[in-house]
């Protein structure tokens, strides 16, 4: 087996296997045959297409109860117990009654399109030039933030939706907490570097329990930082987590475009141009010969996809009840996502078949560097480490990946933006007068682990930090009633951060 010592991690937004490659024509895979559909709320059907568009107008439901919905058919719920039987026949009318109650100016239809290859030509190339996982699964049936916490530490800490306000806030000044650590107190006991890149200034892992001493260490750095590290010899970080800028909506609250995290609200060929940079930095760099690079997706956003998910190892911690909304056991694994192995020791067109789920990636990355395993979830998890079946180091791996598609979405050209963002408004735009919803809520959690963070790095005490800051920072999150309550409190944390980030 090939000798890796740097393990790369790219986890992109919101797309499910058959929405980016069921369509790619990956000989072997199991994508789309065309004949695939879903039933309307009027009994209609719908089929799966081709030609899915760039960016959408509406963000699909992906919340513990839509997925509900989605895996198990329409009216189907969820009370605790056994997790309903599963026929994927649900996510068009789910699109449905979200256009509905929303009236939006969309079709039911986009959940069952699928882009083509000469779409993701990014994505595309390194699925046939490495290997693309067609069996990789979301580690539970909902929504972003538990299935970021899953590849972070083999649990979502009992989490089985968004954070809402339930969750107490005195709770979040101290970050989601695990029983038995992340990933990343493995290796710092094992003494092995490494690092987060931020895609902005509100991350999603600094909500990370015990992250606020890793961030004051300056172990967040920005991708241009990994670019330029790469780009030196000696690079001898053992794994890197690489996070997405999420858009617009820690400025105006209201979506996620001119970011790179592919979230059905941005462009997608902004999300490609992300991929091919990552890719072309490590390539180009000494240490891609002992590299490997998983590219994945946190979990579906709604997109349909046919394959059956398989139950799952409940990863058998404690954890905080607020965080548990639904019930949820943890033993039934979500809508299946793109996931792709990149390394110079993975032979060229592989389609692998094996059940894997985001803990897979924690249990290679155990297996690889002698870690032991923090649930029973990775601990049951299959590796994937066999992929690296080169029977030597291959020299055609290309240097270069092709350019993302001309998309024709203009609308985060030239450096401006169409609207004045929201955190500059004096008065409350119509569109930020409603409550807070789960993406804000979520982001909320962050911006009071980077207060925590701006104020620690003045003293380097973290722990004087949380003793100073606590109580403001506590009633300033209860004090967000709106939109444009938590915009104003986001837009002011990501200037701050900025100046500090500068100097």
């Amino acid at each position: 087996m090939a000798d890796i010592e740097h393990v790369f991690v790219l986890m992109l937004e919101n797309r499910s296997f058959d929405h980016l490659l069921g369509f790619a024509g990956l000989q072997g895979a199991d994508g789309l045959t065309g004949a695939e559909s879903n039933p309307l709320p009027s009994g209609e059907r719908v089929p799966v297409a081709p030609g899915a568009p760039y960016i959408l107008p509406i963000d699909p439901g992906h919340d513990f109860g839509d997925v509900v919905e989605q895996l198990c058919g329409p009216g189907t719920t969820y009370a605790g117990g056994p997790y309903p039987p599963i026929d994927n026949q649900g996510f068009a009318t789910c699109v449905a009654g979200h256009i509905a109650r929303t009236r939006a100016a969309a079709d039911p239809s986009l959940a069952m399109r699928g882009f083509g290859p000469d779409q993701l030509p990014v994505l595309t190339t390194l699925a046939r030039e490495f290997a693309v996982c067609d069996r990789w699964f979301s580690s539970m049936p909902g929504p972003t933030w538990p299935n970021r916490l899953f590849i972070h530490a083999a649990s979502a800490a009992g989490l089985d939706d968004s954070p809402t306000s339930l969750r107490s806030v005195t709770s979040i000044v101290h970050g989601f907490e695990f029983e038995h650590g992340t990933v990343y107190d493995r290796l710092d006991r094992a003494g092995l570097p490494w690092h987060v890149v931020e895609g902005d200034a509100l991350p999603q892992s600094l909500a990370l329990g015990g992250m606020l001493e890793r961030v004051v260490e300056g172990r967040f750095i920005g991708l241009d930082d990994l670019k330029e590290r790469l780009s030196r010899p000696g690079f001898d970080d053992a794994y890197v987590f690489i996070e997405p800028s999420y858009g617009h909506v820690l400025a105006d609250g209201r979506n996620f475009k001119c970011g790179s995290s592919m979230h059905p609200l941005d462009d997608v060929a902004r999300g490609e141009r992300l991929v091919k940079e990552v890719y072309e930095a490590i390539r180009s760099s000494a240490c891609w010969p002992t590299s490997l690079l998983l590219i994945t997706f946190d979990e579906h956003g709604g997109f349909y996809d046919h394959v059956v998910p398989p139950p799952a190892v409940a990863p058998g911690d404690t954890f905080d009840p607020d965080n548990n909304r639904h019930g949820f056991r943890f033993d039934q694994l979500g809508v299946r996502v793109p996931a792709l192995v990149v390394s110079p020791h993975v032979p060229r067109g592989v389609v692998d078949h094996t059940v894997y789920d985001h803990t897979s990636l924690l249990a290679t990355v155990e297996h690889l560097y002698g870690l032991e395993p923090m649930t029973r979830r990775d601990a049951a998890a299959e590796r994937f480490d066999h992929l690296l079946a080169a029977p030597a180091q291959r020299q055609d791996a290309p240097a270069r990946l092709p350019e993302p598609a001309v998309s024709g979405v203009r609308e985060c050209e030239g450096g401006t933006w169409e609207e004045r963002l929201a955190g500059d408004l004096e008065e409350m735009p119509e569109h930020l007068s409603g409550e807070v919803d789960a993406a804000l809520v979520g982001f909320l959690h962050v911006a009071v682990a980077r207060e925590l963070h701006l104020a620690a790095s003045v003293h380097r005490d973290v722990g004087r930090a949380i003793r100073d800051e606590e109580d403001r920072l506590v009633s300033a999150v209860r004090g967000v009633r709106t939109k444009f309550d938590a915009v104003k409190l986001l837009r002011d944390v990501e200037r701050r951060y900025e100046r500090h980030r500068d100097g």
